[in-house]
């Protein structure tokens, strides 16, 4: 098949969403050519809307054909992809399974500009597609494909265990999907918030203890925390949750943030404090991600909105507004 052409919507130095043309001359042996039917929105492709380049990366879609070498797809697969669209193979890196650390690695904003998951189609390679559990619907599987696959992956590659007791600052687009990757597996979670209006909300979602952090200098919670993940898109004070975490502790800045990340220097060297940076998943936990969240019935809090032009605004200023609860999803032909 040749002359493949299809709608993307692209960032604009204004910042307005434009719709254009990706076109493919053919799909390669290795490729899927998917027709795009959700797509999560993310802070990462706000950073990226004055740029000239496809936007998205939360897809879900289904295949529509597959190269000649390819047999872990066929037509009428749903299949999913985030952050990372190739790696090299064969650094230390991809060998140990860390593809998302490789040198040479092919990840978005950085490689494959004119195609996204804002967009009706996308040709990727099939070794960096996932399989989309029956048990998760489209909906709910976009936003788990950079958002669930963060914070699990943190979760997961550094040790937390079910006996550990967990924070969780923010109850938002990633803090809510963290509540309940750690309560289903089986950890104490401790979850702070501004304010008294999402106690109820974060009980439901798993949280065992919510403590409203507005107007508060000092913290009575009991026992220590062992690892803090930090969701929100600001820095808390961190002198008065330096106070209520274990020794050995480990703290995880979630988000990405404009500027330096300044902290006391002396409570971590005291405490023996580790600041873990954490990234998207390599593809073995991502596929662990989906499975466990088939499982344990682990579901993002969406808000739907069309995929166009006007639909991607609409999503973009209510996440800058911070209106949306908690992950938006663009749907084809809604």
């Amino acid at each position: 098949m040749t002359g493949i052409d299809f709608t993307v919507f692209k960032g604009s130095p204004n910042g307005k969403i434009i719709e254009s043309k990706t076109h493919k001359e053919t799909i390669k042996p290795d490729e899927v050519l998917l027709k795009i039917t959700h797509a999560g929105l993310c802070g990462t492709d706000q950073h990226h809307k004055t740029a000239d380049m496809v936007l998205g990366h939360e897809g879900v879609g289904i295949v529509q054909q597959v190269g000649s070498q390819v047999t872990a797809f066929k037509a009428g697969d749903r299949a999913g992809w985030g952050f990372l669209h190739d790696s090299c193979g064969h650094c230390d890196e991809c060998l140990n399974a860390n593809e998302m650390f490789c040198p040479e690695r092919a990840i978005y904003a950085n490689s494959n500009t004119d195609q996204g998951a804002f967009a009706s189609h996308a040709v990727w390679k099939a070794a960096f597609l996932f399989h989309i559990p029956d048990a998760i619907n489209s909906s709910d599987a976009a936003p788990l494909m950079c958002a669930g696959a963060t914070v699990f992956n943190a979760m997961y590659s550094y040790n937390v265990r079910p006996t550990d007791r967990v924070a969780i600052i923010g109850v938002g687009g990633l803090g809510h999907i963290a509540i309940q990757f750690a309560a289903k597996m089986g950890c104490e979670v401790v979850v702070f918030s501004g304010s008294e209006s999402k106690r109820i909300e974060a009980r439901s979602l798993g949280a065992s203890e919510f403590y409203a952090t507005r107007g508060v200098s000092t913290l009575e919670i009991g026992k220590p925390i062992k690892h803090l993940f930090v969701t929100t898109s600001h820095n808390p004070d961190w002198n008065m949750f330096f106070r209520v975490l274990a020794p050995n502790a480990t703290i995880y800045p979630m988000t990405v943030s404009e500027g330096n990340l300044t902290m006391p220097h002396i409570p971590i060297v005291s405490k023996g404090l580790t600041i873990q940076g954490s990234f998207c998943a390599s593809r073995g936990v991502h596929v662990k991600m989906l499975r466990f969240a088939a499982v344990h019935g682990i579901k993002p809090i969406t808000q739907e909105f069309p995929l166009t032009a006007e639909g991607i605004e609409e999503a973009m200023e209510k996440l800058s507004k911070g209106e949306v609860r908690y992950r938006a999803v663009l749907v084809a032909g809604r």
